[in-house]
């Protein structure tokens, strides 16, 4: 999602031909259809095209991915590896990185690291996300599971459909959670406005997150391991944001402010596609992630 504020008073100019001038490659005509299709808000509502622009307004940009698949290009990043064999990859991915392109990022994906090492990933050319099982948002970070053929990539896929992968996540979220152990099922909606941002809404997609507390950091915060039994969007952001918890760092949901937002994709457990035999892979919290909660304790210790 791309914003715009507008800090000075503009000259009298509608919205769809700043934007038309505003974004590289974008024709009016392109932008009066965003606008109508309501990708592009001001100040979280929808307008017509020929809205005349006001200093303060906020502008919220959604792109839709391009249609092109075969418009994603490799680009050389590292890539922490974690396990590899001929049928699969378990990545270590980076706070900060999306998973698959959109036309908001065409570029910088991890995706398009993947293809400047692995060329035949199944459903390049085809897809936007070639050799992608599931993904995590972009200021998640942690274990990623990527298929290089068509059968790991169709067998994995419906392993998560069957909900028998099981992912856990750590995550500090704001106040003292309680109960130690709980589940939270709750339905997951788009929001109605803010487009890149979903909520607990009776009309949404059925969503159950288990989790265990692992440490109240005195009655200020705490530390849990989660266990997401659906894979919803922002699912346990939006969870624990609705309790009245939101993780720390998630500026989308309420959290209070960090280096980065909390929350790692610590454990990867399910059936290998090729052997039958059940694989598990961890990944400790990040550097970032440890000095955040560090300094957190030391602060409440006061």
């Amino acid at each position: 999602m791309r914003q715009i504020k507008i800090t000075v008073k503009p000259r009298k100019i509608r919205i769809d031909k700043f934007l038309a001038l505003k974004i590289k490659n974008f024709t009016r005509s392109q932008v009066k259809k965003l606008i109508k299709e309501g990708s592009i808000l001001v100040n979280n509502s929808r307008v017509d095209p020929d809205y005349e622009l006001q200093k303060g307004d906020a502008i919220k940009i959604e792109l839709p991915p391009p249609k092109d698949p075969l418009e994603i290009k490799p680009q050389e990043m590292p890539l922490k590896i974690i396990y590899e064999d001929k049928n699969l990859l378990v990545l270590d991915k980076e706070e900060g990185m999306v998973v698959h392109p959109s036309l908001g990022h065409p570029t910088g994906t991890l995706v398009n690291a993947l293809l400047a090492h692995y060329q035949n990933l199944p459903e390049f050319g085809k897809s936007l996300r070639p050799g992608i099982v599931h993904r995590l948002d972009k200021e998640t970070s942690g274990l990623i599971l990527i298929a290089k053929d068509q059968g790991s990539l169709e067998e994995l896929k419906k392993q998560f459909r069957n909900h028998t992968v099981i992912k856990k996540y750590t995550a500090l979220v704001v106040g003292r959670l309680e109960p130690d152990i709980g589940a939270i099922e709750k339905p997951i909606a788009r929001h109605h406005v803010v487009r890149n941002k979903f909520i607990v809404d009776q009309s949404g997609r059925e969503a159950k997150t288990d989790y265990k507390v692992v440490e109240h950091i005195g009655d200020k915060f705490t530390l849990v391991e989660v266990l997401p039994r659906t894979g919803r969007t922002h699912q346990i952001r939006v969870h624990f944001s609705n309790l009245g918890h939101p993780i720390i760092g998630d500026k989308l949901y309420g959290g209070k402010p960090a280096g980065r937002m909390f929350l790692h994709a610590t454990y990867l457990e399910f059936t290998h596609p090729k052997t039958g035999k059940v694989v598990i892979f961890s990944s400790p919290l990040p550097s970032k992630l440890v000095s955040i909660l560090d300094k957190i304790k030391r602060e409440v210790a006061k």
